[in-house]
């Protein structure tokens, strides 16, 4: 029987060489394609021994495998998450994977401001340094939902509660320094906008356009907190991770009409996986000719300048102290 296949095989290429040649054409320009839509990769080598690194939203998707990467260079890794389930289940796969045991897991819900005071609170008591800041977690595209103090929930949850853990943080990160904060934004900041008269989008909620002002949020926000920590020793870095295939778009996809889901499912296969999509923020965190740099924009792996909404410093001070105003900073 496998005689008879194997010979049947033969005599097709044999008969069908065109067509032989333009599958196998076809097969590598497909995986081609998906090769340059990965982007870039982060070859630095460094290792991370003696440091620590907090990552916010790793227990799923390029969080997890950010956190992955750095456990592998040596790092003391806490996945600071709101599932703590799945932040269990997560950690411990990461030191299974990693080979390092010191991947630790706290409880984060940056829906809540008193959560993430509480987070800050238990880092500096029990944490001698802070190397590398990661606010990575967010949401994208919900209903029109609010946090726990009373914020639009993308605005609260991407920008508002990162704002406030950081500057939780900062005395920390300037005690370790040099150290190093990074922002996950999107390409969405290219179409978003700061709306200082609606904040919280009650006037007109609109998914996509809330999406857009916090992932500009994140933008101008590492713009201003470069100019706040020159000289501290202190970097801020924000970046586009590439479109992914992970749980952010779980509120997204049920809202597309089936005929666009069908029309879209072939083309999933050249999304960046979870793995591709990780490789600027780890570049971001370990990439060593970075170190002088400070408020830039990245995406896969490079500087790339940010919209132009995303380079004004007059909104980005303005930024500064609306959110300020608004989690209770002094």
């Amino acid at each position: 029987m496998a005689t008879r296949i194997i010979t049947a095989a033969s005599e097709f290429v044999s008969n069908h060489p065109k067509t032989i040649a333009a599958v196998t054409l076809t097969g590598l320009g497909l995986f081609g394609v998906k090769k340059w839509m990965a982007g870039g990769v982060c070859h630095s080598k460094a290792r991370l021994d003696g440091k620590t690194i907090l990552i916010t939203g790793a227990n799923t998707g390029i969080g997890k495998e950010t956190a992955l990467d750095l456990a592998r260079r040596g790092a003391r890794v806490i996945l600071a998450c709101r599932d703590m389930d799945r932040a269990n289940t997560a950690a411990e796969d990461v030191r299974n994977q990693s080979g390092n045991g010191n991947v630790i897991v706290k409880k984060l819900d940056l829906a809540s401001l008193q959560s993430v005071r509480e987070l800050a609170h238990d880092v500096l008591a029990s944490e001698e340094r802070l190397d590398v800041l990661i606010n990575n977690a967010g949401v994208m595209s919900c209903p029109r939902w609010q946090t726990e103090d009373g914020f639009e929930m993308q605005f609260g949850v991407n920008h508002l509660g990162h704002f406030l853990l950081t500057n939780c943080l900062l005395d920390l990160l300037k005690k370790s320094s040099p150290s190093r904060i990074i922002n996950v934004s999107s390409l969405a900041h290219e179409k978003g906008q700061i709306y200082f008269d609606d904040i919280n989008q009650e006037k007109d909620y609109n998914p996509w356009k809330s999406y857009g002002q916090s992932k500009l949020a994140n933008v101008l926000f590492t713009r201003e907190l470069a100019k706040k920590l020159q000289g501290t020793g202190v970097t801020a870095y924000s970046l586009h991770p590439g479109v992914i295939r992970t749980e952010l778009g779980r509120h997204l996809w049920p809202t597309i009409p089936l005929w666009k889901r069908v029309v879209y499912l072939p083309f999933m296969f050249f999304i960046k996986s979870a793995t591709d999509g990780a490789q600027t923020t780890i570049y971001c965190a370990v990439e060593e000719s970075l170190q002088n740099d400070s408020g830039l924009y990245y995406s896969d792996c490079a500087p790339k300048k940010a919209a132009s909404q995303g380079l004004d410093d007059e909104a980005a001070k303005k930024l500064w102290d609306l959110s300020a105003s608004m989690v209770g900073l002094t």
